[in-house]
């Protein structure tokens, strides 16, 4: 090796070591990752951009059936840096004409760090990138995973990585986007670029990026009378960007024919940021449909991944739960569905909401949220508008219903005694119902005691929960019922709007304590024989105000967990404690926590999440499927390459 191309590389290595040893003590964060997922049985190589992440020695794929390895990093560079780069690769330029393949491969190497440097990045936080090869397995299970970088030191945040089923189209990654100049913001409105249009095969998934002012366009064939489903993940696969408002990628999808009229458009599917388009094709021919950002930002953390064709979508399901250890049978209503009805399995399943989803051809539908509770359950029965008509029903009951058309209310009636508390809670938007509800109780006498719109944002600590939805439309109440008589609870959409998927879960019920738990952050580096401290939060429900104690269910030796969240708080800071051997591979823990509520020992699983911000100020907590431990020796550095494999039962 000449001392042209040692020096350079030596150079290189000095650059990654001053990173590492200034920033370590960090853990690792990503903020993208493209394309954000990848065909049963594709090997291919994402692009990922973070914060901290010198050293990385892996990438985790949770699940199975799916292995990552790191082939590239790429540091952002500071102008002295690059200069040095600039005198490295004049140096390996000069001499004679015929340089070895090991020469020219760091040349051009150099010359491509150097081509897509940025001084000032749009976003700081995803500056820093790998480039790793994903290898996905015939029979790997589709659906939604989660991805993680793995440095010396620990696991980063997790962000969605989905399996498919389809033919895949993918853009080059885009390059670092430049900070974008103080009162020049509208540039991006005025230019709009449309890019070359891509034909496309459907059925298909696209992933793109969208760049500043940037439209993206896919031309594809269809026949009259086909039933074409457009549905884009963009807020999903990114939840919340921190420098950016609303705090999210929001996509915008627009079909046309091909002498560009505009046959569908959609910016949202109902109250979520991520548009699903709907369309029965007018006439055979050609069409192009648009993706952009609504108000024409972008950068390279504005990942999306399209899926298009004549595929199974539901759009609504009834009702939206059931007793655990019952039969249920699903209504289902949407688009390209090979049934009409479904009973989902729920043999042995604990109380909680679990995805359901059908299949046609082989391929999976979007999932639905169906609910299990232990309680009695009903349904409504119309008419029951009024209080004179209202549905008797016996208490503790869950009344499955639906606010069947605009304007409509659903009203129901118990016999109550003086003195008793009684808990009214609506379970809607929380299993994906467009239902914006509001309660009233009133007497006999049609005299409101209580009412309720919005429960409101549930607060723990400075965050709000849950974590994914930032409108917390469901309603809930709890009142002492003044008098032994009858009482009527009043229920119908904010808004007055109304249909078949307005569905809703009304609890009406004395008070039943309870619990839930999120343990932050959702992954934790310790060094061997050391501890670490991650902070667990109670959502309390219906009053429990009892204390909390923490621990692991079933954890491999060497591993603890120590701490109790007091009566009356709702948070505390608890030790994992960890086995002098290193692990190896991450350990996925499962923190299980229990409580004595009415005389009566509780145990609960808490959801891992992480602790992300939303548009510079509002913070939320993401769950996470897994709560991940990685123990690490300071003085015995892993391999610098290394398969991410996934471990436990994904969530």
């Amino acid at each position: 090796m000449n001392s042209y191309l040692r020096n350079a590389i030596l150079g290189l290595l000095g650059l990654l070591a001053f990173a590492f040893a200034a920033e370590a003590q960090q853990r690792p964060y990503i903020g993208f990752v493209y394309p954000a997922g990848g065909k049963q049985g594709a090997t291919f190589q994402i692009k990922i951009g973070g914060q901290y992440l010198e050293g990385v020695n892996g990438v985790y794929v949770s699940g199975e059936g799916v292995e990552a390895k790191v082939l590239e990093y790429n540091k952002q560079l500071n102008p002295q840096e690059v200069m040095l780069l600039r005198e490295q690769l004049n140096d390996l330029k000069k001499g004679s004409s015929g340089k070895s393949e090991e020469t020219q491969a760091l040349i051009t190497k150099l010359e491509k760090r150097l081509a897509e440097y940025v001084q000032e990045p749009a976003n700081a936080a995803v500056a820093n990138t790998l480039i790793a090869e994903v290898r996905i397995a015939g029979d790997a299970k589709p659906g939604d995973r989660e991805i993680r970088v793995e440095t010396p030191r620990g696991l980063s945040n997790p962000l969605v990585f989905n399996i498919g089923q389809l033919p895949e189209y993918t853009a080059p990654p885009l390059p670092t986007s430049p900070k974008q100049v103080l009162g020049k913001e509208g540039d991006s409105l005025r230019r709009r670029t449309l890019r070359d249009v891509v034909n496309i095969k459907v059925p298909c998934i696209i992933n793109g990026q969208i760049f500043s002012g940037c439209v993206d366009r896919y031309r594809f064939q269809a026949k009259k009378g086909q039933h074409i489903v457009i549905f884009a993940l963009a807020r999903t696969l990114v939840p919340y960007i921190a420098d950016a408002v609303p705090g999210w990628f929001q996509a915008v999808l627009a079909l046309h024919d091909a002498q560009g009229n505009e046959v569908a458009y959609t910016d949202d599917y109902r109250f979520k940021p991520d548009p699903v388009l709907f369309c029965e094709i007018p006439k055979d021919g050609e069409y192009v449909f648009s993706i952009y950002d609504a108000i024409y930002r972008g950068r390279e953390d504005f990942v999306y991944r399209i899926t298009i064709g004549e595929l199974p979508f539901v759009t609504s399901i009834f009702p939206l739960g059931g007793r655990v250890g019952s039969d249920v049978v699903v209504e289902m209503k949407g688009w390209n569905l090979p049934t009409t009805q479904l009973t989902p399995n729920t043999k042995g399943a604990e109380p909680g909401i679990y995805p359901i989803a059908v299949r046609k051809e082989g391929f999976l539908s979007n999932r639905m949220l169906f609910a299990l509770d232990t309680l009695p359950e009903t349904y409504d029965r119309e008419p029951n508008n009024l209080q004179g008509n209202a549905q008797r029903v016996t208490l503790p009951v869950i009344i499955n219903g639906r606010i069947e058309r605009p304007d409509d209310w659903d009203v129901f009636q118990f016999e109550g005694r003086a003195g008793d508390t009684i808990a009214v809670e609506v379970s809607a938007r929380q299993l994906d119902s467009p239902l914006d509800s509001k309660i009233k109780l009133t007497d006999a006498t049609g005299k409101q005691i209580a009412f309720n719109d919005d429960r409101g944002d549930i607060f723990v600590g400075q965050h709000t929960t849950p974590g994914l939805n930032t409108h917390h439309a469901d309603s809930y109440l709890t009142a002492k019922l003044p008098a032994t008589g009858t009482y009527y609870v009043h229920l119908r959409d904010t808004q007055g709007f109304g249909g078949e998927e307005y569905a809703y879960r009304l609890r009406i019920s004395q008070l039943q304590p309870d619990f839930e738990l999120r343990v932050v952050p959702s992954s934790v580096g310790v060094r061997s024989g050391g501890g670490s401290s991650v902070t667990v939060y109670a959502l309390r429900k219906d009053g429990f105000a009892g204390d909390i104690k923490l621990g692991l269910r079933d954890a491999p030796p060497g591993f603890s967990l120590s701490g109790t969240i007091d009566g009356g708080t709702n948070q505390t800071h608890a030790t994992l404690s960890v086995p002098a051997d290193v692990t190896g591979d991450p350990v996925n823990l499962i923190v299980e926590d229990r409580a004595t509520i009415n005389g009566k020992e509780v145990v609960r699983e808490a959801v891992p999440a992480e602790d992300v911000m939303q548009a510079f100020l509002w913070r939320h907590l993401v769950p996470a499927r897994e709560f991940l431990a990685y123990v690490y020796d300071p003085d015995k550095l892993p391999a610098s390459t290394r398969r991410g494999r996934g471990k436990g039962k994904a969530k």
